[in-house]
Order: structure tokens, then C-alpha cells, then sequence
């Protein structure tokens, strides 16, 4: 299949995915960027495409995939943490509603601790509750893996004796 026609079969089909990206979210906004998140990805891989095969079902199946590989990324990202006191609550089972004084008043002891740390171990530690990947820290800050690792691990330690009592 030559350049061209890849090209007039991938844009015969625009109608086509415009509806199951329509039925796949639910929304036009998101069925729009993922058809073109699809078409992208046709192009940018054509010549992964063998001839004489299935073109609608190759670029339907490439729709699918994105769409699957969308959902997942953002229902990992929904379970990442907002901030340390989210990561508190849920650990102790709050909410917010519930809150006692006691909670309300140890979490404002434990940021207190936090802002006391030297910025070096501060800042891995506050990005890591952020909800950031030690390689991301790792490349923002443009420290070894290894490095953001134990500073992330000793500012728990010093937390920790900090907050003791």
C-alpha cells in the first residue's frame, strides 16, 4: 500500500471512528482527541501496517488500545495522593468530616516538621507525597535514583524521631 493510499483509507475511516471513539467515551470533547491520538498513531506507525491484511480493523484495534491504555493511566493517577495529609487521612481512615482536633492538630505538626527539614531532603520528600515517581524526582531534580531513594528514606527517619511523642 503506497503512502497515498494509506492515507485515503486512513481518512475514509475519520467518520467512522469519530462514532466508536464517540461510543468508547461517552463524550465529544474526549472522542475527538481520541481520534486524533488514533490517527496519529496510524501515521506515525504506517509502515507497521501489512499490505493485503485488514486496514479498518487494524486502525479500529489502534483506537481500542489507545482508549484502554487512556483509562488505565488515569485511573492510576487517581489514586495517587494529593499531599501528605491525604496520604494521613487515609492511612487513619478519616475523613473530613470526622476530623478530630487531635488529627487536625498532628497533621499540622508533621507539616511543621516537614517545612523544619534542610530543603534537600524537604524537597524529594514533598514531591514523593506529591504523587512523583522517584525517577521523576531523580530527573527534576537531576540526582541519581539511588540518591533520591535515601534521602526520601532518612527524611522518614527524621520525621519520625521528630514527631516521636
Amino acid at each position: 500500500m503506497t503512502a497515498m493510499q494509506f492515507n485515503e483509507s486512513l481518512l475514509s475511516l475519520q467518520e467512522k471512528l469519530r462514532y466508536f471513539a464517540l461510543s468508547l467515551t461517552a463524550n465529544e470533547e474526549d472522542a475527538n482527541d481520541l481520534l486524533q491520538e488514533t490517527t496519529l498513531k496510524a501515521l506515525t506507525y504506517r509502515k507497521q501496517f501489512v499490505s493485503n491484511t485488514n486496514f479498518k480493523a487494524w486502525v479500529f484495534t489502534i483506537m481500542k488500545n489507545t482508549f484502554i491504555n487512556n483509562y488505565r493511566r488515569i485511573q492510576k493517577t487517581r489514586n495517587t495522593f494529593e499531599s501528605a495529609e491525604d496520604a494521613y487521612r487515609v492511612a487513619f481512615k478519616g475523613n473530613y468530616a470526622s476530623e478530630t482536633p487531635e488529627m487536625v492538630q498532628s497533621v499540622n505538626e508533621m507539616n511543621q516538621s516537614i517545612e523544619k527539614l534542610e530543603d534537600e531532603f524537604k524537597i524529594p520528600f514533598t514531591m514523593h507525597t506529591s504523587g512523583y515517581k522517584y525517577k521523576e524526582i531523580a530527573e527534576k531534580l537531576e540526582l541519581p535514583i539511588g540518591t533520591v531513594k535515601s534521602r526520601i528514606f532518612f527524611t522518614r527517619k527524621k520525621l519520625q524521631s521528630m514527631l516521636e511523642d
